[in-house]
């Protein structure tokens, strides 16, 4: 467990004693999220058919893949400050759980996307990838929404879901 460490300490001093940390460290958050979403919503939108005609899809994972991947440790360095001071907080937050569910499972289809299209780059083109990848863009879709949804409620928690008494 975190608490009483070094880290705890360190993220409690930051978080209350450095004038501005908070909102800085919370708008790379929604940055990196913002990053992820920008590239991995236009991607799944052109495996749908429905954005930029003009690209293909491994064209369009070539340019704007390394976005989700440079956000993602941004993502994970911004949010580890708060969960770092108050572990106990979040350890017992299950919209929290949730969350990282729905972030671990979104990064494990956009690896599983981006390595199929590293293989095989016209994968995607030919009918025998077109359903396969439709359906893993609507789940991406879905799980990355989830995951903004699941941020946003984790600080109420309590409201959502009331303690069984």
């Amino acid at each position: 467990m975190i608490t009483g460490s070094t880290l705890q300490s360190v993220s409690l001093y930051l978080l209350s004693q450095v004038r501005g940390f908070p909102p800085v460290i919370q708008t790379v958050h929604i940055i990196a999220i913002s990053a992820i979403m920008g590239s991995i919503v236009l991607i799944d939108l052109k495996v749908l058919g429905l954005a930029l005609p003009s690209q293909s899809v491994p064209e369009l994972s070539k340019r704007l893949l390394p976005w989700t991947w440079w956000a993602l440790p941004a993502l994970l360095l911004s949010g580890l400050p708060f969960i770092f001071a108050r572990p106990a907080k979040y350890e017992l937050n299950p919209v929290f759980k949730v969350k990282v569910v729905l972030i671990v499972l979104a990064v494990a289809l956009t690896v599983a996307f981006n390595f199929t299209s590293a293989h095989d780059q016209a994968y995607w083109e030919r009918t025998s990838g077109r359903g396969t990848a439709k359906l893993m863009a609507i789940a991406s879709l879905l799980l990355w929404a989830g995951v903004i949804l699941a941020g946003r409620w984790i600080a109420y928690a309590d409201y959502l879901l009331p303690a069984q008494e």
